[in-house]
Order: structure tokens, then C-alpha cells, then sequence
């Protein structure tokens, strides 16, 4: 049964996006012109939630785990361009996890 060795990569890869993408949420937050970084802060929390969602179901063996990776390497990409727009360090932090995680997620789904 495929799980959590097989694709510890990829699992690695989305706890650390999802986390990276929680703090960028977080550090958004307190941005002087807060209404500029709505969208990246609703992608932040898709893309963690997805990156968490798609780290169980790899880990577990999931026969969806391969769905759920192609869905979580989209919503990364759009966080990763979002996040790239900004020069703030968390938002080029984020951009750059997002990135490798989708990287990870597209490898996973091959």
C-alpha cells in the first residue's frame, strides 16, 4: 500500500506550504492597506487548507490522494502568482513554497 513513505516528498513539501501559507495569511493581516491583500489572503487559506487536505490523504494511502494533488498544485500556482505581486518578505516566502509545493504535488499526480 502506498502511503506516508511514498510520498513523504510531497507530504513534506504541503505541511510546509500550508504552514508558510497560514503565517503569510496571518502577516497579511496586518498590512497597512489590508483591502489590497484580500486575494491573497483567501488564496493563503485555500491553498492551506488544500496542502493539509492533500498531506492526510497521501498519508493515509488514499486512492483520491493523486485528484487531491492536481486540485492542490492549482490553488498553489494561483497563491504562489498572487503572492509573487507583493514585495512584502512573507508574500515572496509564500510565493516561493507555493511554487515548490506545486512543483511536489504535479510530480505526486504524474
Amino acid at each position: 500500500m502506498k502511503g506516508y513513505h511514498t510520498y513523504k516528498t510531497c507530504i513534506d513539501a504541503c505541511l510546509n506550504c500550508a504552514a508558510i501559507c497560514n503565517h503569510c495569511a496571518s502577516s497579511c493581516t496586518q498590512e497597512e492597506n489590508i483591502k489590497m491583500m484580500a486575494r491573497c489572503i483567501q488564496l493563503d487559506m485555500e491553498c492551506a487548507a488544500t496542502c493539509y487536505a492533500a498531506a492526510q490523504l497521501m498519508s493515509v494511502g488514499s486512492e483520491k490522494a493523486k485528484d487531491i494533488c492536481r486540485i492542490c498544485a492549482d490553488i498553489c500556482e494561483a497563491c504562489s502568482n498572487e503572492c509573487g505581486k507583493h514585495k512584502t518578505e512573507h508574500c515572496q516566502e509564500c510565493s516561493q513554497a507555493c511554487k515548490h509545493c506545486a512543483e511536489e504535488c504535479r510530480k505526486m499526480a504524474a
